[in-house]
């Protein structure tokens, strides 16, 4: 299993209505990508200040194997998708961190 951790840094004043938009959006992919387990997704609830550099949000996707994160990756939907985070985050692609883990059956 694949575990795909996105975390966001949106731009201070992106409007939360359009936040929950782009996390729907997210959702909407499971049924299009073979693979695509499950998501899990909402803001940083941690209570270390300062630990979070930042990312103030995320989601967390997990995939079959990693073929199907791949799939994912490439899919149309996710690149437009992937855009609008892009387009929403502080800095643009600087406002994205990924991180992928491999998880043991």
């Amino acid at each position: 299993m694949i575990r795909h951790c996105v975390f966001l840094r949106f731009k201070s004043d992106y409007p939360d209505g359009r936040k929950t938009e782009i996390f729907h959006a997210i959702e909407a992919l499971k049924p299009l990508v073979p693979g695509f387990v499950a998501a899990h997704i909402g803001p940083n609830v941690s209570p270390e200040t300062g630990m979070d550099k930042g990312y103030s949000s995320g989601f967390i996707i997990d995939f079959a194997d990693a073929g199907a994160r791949d799939a994912y990756l490439v899919h149309p939907e996710h690149q437009k998708v992937g855009g609008r985070i892009v387009d929403a985050c502080e800095g643009g692609v600087d406002g994205v961190l990924v991180y992928d883990i491999e998880i043991a059956d």
